[in-house]
């Protein structure tokens, strides 16, 4: 009998616990529209429905399908079985299968204070228990007056750099000097203010990107340090700048108690004045640069290429000179050490220092450096000065980017400091005279748009005067979407050739099948290239270029379109059907990506564009492959906006979502699936830095169009800090959509905390990360630049939009904005834009070289207090947008607006 009993309370108690962990896993949900008649299914992932029936309305329903139709809402009840409710993977997702508005939520996110409300669909989902109807949850949720994160920032003062500064990281970052053209360089880092202090200052050079190596060093990397000052202290008072605040001339300030130490750095040629450079052949460039990828055919051309490339009679040379001056009271002593092999005090090269001659030279022979102490050879490799009251000290030392022989060192010493000086920044100084002129009344921005131009010209490898040119990016070699706004901000500041050759370094590498593939396997390379051409095109409109080109811009089109070709398969229907599939960037994410694909059917579409006058019939079929390509995508994309799962805003309403590739279930950040995948400092890269947001930019989804209203939603609430991306916030395309939309505050919102935090503040460096990943970083310095070019001018259709999202301050009383033979897809442009507001006035003047004139012109002059006009002369004024739109414009345009 006792066995018998306890058999009976185990059964029980087993019964129970199935009950319970039934009970536990059963849910029921309501979902109610605001409309009068509805049509659909509901399917459900990792779970199952149990029952589905109508609770207002009349209608039927089978299985999981209903119609319903009633006068005041509409409202079914479904109850879950088997459903996963708690954190982690495979969570159950209820699909709502609708013509119109279908959406899918995760069942665990319903709840009866955060209700699912999706204002665009009408539609409301509530826990089974809750009686609410649609009007109020609407009501209640519009009565807690909360805000999503870009309503916060509309209703907050425009972000100024200065005010974004106080909240954002400061990343000082290294400095590279070079001759531009060859890919001899140097990368000097001092001892910053915010970065973990190394011991001394080193000075590294580099072949593009490679460490250079010498059997003086045992085959290692070369590095020199030097010290000024008595080293390493509680303080580190070390103040940096460029030349005139742009020029790629480094200059810094060390205060060590009374002692100042001011020092000059730039990179010049050995014996030629710089403006002789020859440059580095771009394929032995790109060799020595991270990432580079070749073809056979391209390995054999390096055997011969290579020898000439590196075997030259001539090296570029780092000058420095440090005047040291005391600016104390009473006498003080100045301490220093120029250069010696290695990067720590216990790093130990073979080597001796002349102090007859100031040479440091290498046990073979070869001098690496030359010093010398107020003209004179320097006597010792570390001294120890003695400077009474404002007495000066000037040491200065020629390094050579490789050792060269006794008599060229004795070259070196007899060098002009000040000669050489002078010709280097008059070499900068021509460059940038030679490029259309922008100033805005901001002195940062005004000096970055200037450094940032000489910043991509720097490591922009290839032999002058007309050769190839490779658009590095950084450390890495191009690629295709990386170097796009390098070359597309060449084209915009007038620098045509500069982009044309640029443009022939992806027609060079071209492979033989069409496809264009140069770093690190990413596929996303050859519609990236297209849509580049396609935008130098815009910018030229030089047929006789696409004439010459044509052969190879329709064998990468076929080669898009027979890859496209592989995937219109039956199973793919609205999954990636006539999609391509890859990976786009360092994540081997091999599937058919929206990014990829965007890129593809966007620079199908420009070439397409571009062949009218030289290929009508090739543009005529490139024409319909793209617009079919791109109605594949629409399918896609919205297949998968259905099936992903609704996230709640900063307002109480919730918005669909997209994942990144058409093989997902919903965003990959989600972890709907069981894996890992951080990487690059965030969870967020594939969603937001390489997600559907490209296809906006890549014209597949209309900037206008509820979807794009719907990504920029959920992105800038789940994916942004500061409404700016994580960890490489310029592959984010949200900006270009903000200042498409003319969402001013947004925009200046991303623009500046984005800058403030991503470039040195005194150098104007870029870093890649916001880890401090890769210096130099040129990809993030030009989208930086081609954002400033969206600010002041933007193309849409037949239509110019100046100063389109501009701070207010810009136009306070006595400031001016000035664009200067800047190009445009309408033509070369001239604007001019000056207030005198304490006498209640802005003027603007439009001007320009058109080669095909936009029909409209809008200019916005937002008065610096948000004053609305009492006149405006010269167009209509638009008092949403502060626009001044100027319709038929002539080809000059002269506008006031009175306040």
């Amino acid at each position: 009998m006792l066995r018998s009993f306890r058999f009976s309370l185990l059964l029980l108690i087993l019964i129970g616990v199935q009950h319970s962990f039934a009970q536990s896993n059963a849910m029921t949900v309501d979902i109610e529209w605001n409309q009068p008649v509805l049509k659909g299914s509901i399917a459900v992932t990792h779970g199952a429905i149990k029952e589905l029936h109508i609770v207002k309305g009349k209608g039927k329903v089978k299985g999981n399908t209903f119609e319903i139709a009633a006068h005041k809402g509409l409202r079914i009840r479904v109850k879950l079985e088997n459903a996963h409710l708690d954190p982690g993977p495979e969570p159950t997702v209820v699909s709502i299968k609708t013509a119109e508005n279908p959406f899918s939520f995760f069942a665990r996110d319903v709840n009866k204070n955060y209700p699912v409300y999706i204002p665009g669909y009408k539609v409301v989902v509530l826990p089974g228990a809750d009686n609410r109807s649609y009007r109020d949850v609407e009501l209640e949720i519009l009565l807690r007056k909360t805000e999503t994160k870009v309503q916060h920032i509309n209703n907050e003062k425009e972000t100024s750099f200065e005010s974004a500064a106080k909240l954002t990281r400061n990343m000082s970052a290294p400095i590279w000097l070079g001759v531009s053209r060859d890919m001899r360089v140097f990368e000097l880092t001092e001892n910053m203010p915010d970065a973990p202090l190394g011991e001394a200052n080193i000075i590294s050079p580099k072949l593009s990107s490679s460490p250079l190596q010498l059997g003086a060093v045992k085959n290692g990397n070369v590095n020199y340090l030097y010290i000024l000052g008595r080293g390493v202290g509680v303080r580190n008072q070390v103040h940096r700048r460029l030349e005139e605040g742009v020029l790629p001339i480094f200059h810094s300030t060390l205060e060590d108690d009374d002692m100042q130490y001011n020092s000059t750095a730039f990179v010049t040629l050995e014996k030629s004045p710089i403006r002789n450079q020859k440059g580095t052949d771009f394929l032995v460039a790109d060799q020595h640069s991270a990432g580079h990828m070749f073809t056979e055919k391209q390995l054999e051309q390096l055997k011969t290429r290579t020898p000439a490339a590196l075997n030259t009679t001539e090296e570029t040379v780092l000058i420095f000179r440090s005047t040291i001056i005391n600016k104390g009271s009473v006498p003080r002593y100045a301490w220093f050490k120029i250069p010696r092999p290695g990067t720590a005090w216990w790093m130990k090269s073979k080597y001796t220092f002349d102090g007859k001659n100031g040479f440091s030279v290498y046990d073979s022979g070869r001098v690496f450096c030359v010093s010398r102490l107020n003209g004179k050879p320097l006597p010792n490799e570390e001294m120890a000065l003695l400077l009474l009251p404002d007495e000066k000290a000037v040491i200065e030392f020629f390094l050579p980017h490789s050792p060269v022989s006794h008599d060229r060192a004795a070259a070196l010493a007899a060098l002009n400091y000040d000669q050489k000086f002078q010709e280097t920044k008059s070499f900068w100084l021509e460059k940038l005279q030679r490029a259309a002129r922008i100033e805005v009344p901001e002195k940062r921005i005004n000096e970055m748009i200037q450094a940032g131009l000489l910043h991509l010209d720097l490591i922009t490898f290839g032999n002058e005067p007309d050769g190839t040119l490779a658009p590095n990016i950084g450390v890495y070699s191009p690629i295709g979407t990386e170097s796009s706004p390098i070359i597309q901000f060449y084209a915009s500041i007038g620098k045509l050739d500069l982009a044309k050759r640029c443009l022939n370094y992806f027609l060079d590498k071209q492979h033989d099948d069409g496809f264009i593939q140069n770093f690190g396997g990413y596929m996303v390379e050859t519609g990236a290239a297209l849509w580049t051409m396609g935008e130098y095109f815009r910018y030229t409109r030089d047929v006789d270029w696409v004439r010459s080109i044509k052969d190879k811009l329709i064998k990468s089109c076929n080669y898009l379109i027979e890859w496209r070709n592989k995937n219109k398969k039956p199973e793919l229907r609205g999954r990636g059907y006539g999609m391509i599939d890859g990976k786009v960037a360092d994540p081997e994410d091999h599937f058919h990506q929206f990014m990829l694909n965007g890129y593809a059917c966007l620079g199908l579409s420009r070439v397409a564009e571009i062949l009218k006058d030289a290929d009508a019939a090739e543009a005529k079929r490139l024409r319909v492959e793209a617009d079919a390509w791109k109605e594949d995508i629409r399918q896609s994309f919205f297949t998968a906006m259905a099936i992903s799962p609704v996230v709640p805003l900063g307002d109480g309403t919730w918005c669909p979502t997209v994942p990144p590739w058409t093989e997902a279930e919903g965003l990959r950040a989600f972890y709907q699936k069981k894996e890992i995948f951080w990487s690059h400092g965030t969870f967020t890269a594939p969603d937001a830095l390489l997600g559907p947001l490209y296809l906006v930019f890549c014209e597949v989804l209309d900037p206008a169009e509820p979807a794009s209203g719907n990504l920029l939603s959920y992105y800038s609430e789940l994916f942004y800090l500061g409404n700016t991306a994580f960890s490489q916030p310029y592959y984010s395309r949200h900006n270009w959509l903000q200042a498409r939309l003319g969402m001013v505050k947004p925009f200046l919102n991303t623009y500046y905390h984005t800058v403030s935090a991503h470039a040195d503040r005194e150098t104007y460096t870029f870093w890649e990360h916001m880890f401090r990943a890769s210096p130099h970083k040129t990809h993030e310095e030009a989208w930086f630049l081609m954002e400033t070019r969206w600010m002041l001018y933007m193309e849409h259709g037949d239509t110019l939009s100046l100063f389109r999202t501009i701070p207010r301050k810009w136009l306070e009383d006595g400031k001016a904005i000035s664009l200067n033979g800047v190009r445009s897809y309408f033509g070369k442009l001239n604007v001019e834009a000056t207030s005198h507001i304490t006498k209640g006035l802005i003027e603007a003047t439009v001007s320009g070289e058109f080669s095909t004139k936009p029909r409209t012109v809008t200019v916005r002059l937002p008065h610096p207090e948000g004053k609305a006009p009492v006149k405006v002369t010269g167009g209509m004024y638009d008092k949403n947008t502060e626009a001044i739109i100027v319709n038929e414009f002539t080809g000059e345009a002269k506008i006031m607006v009175q306040f």
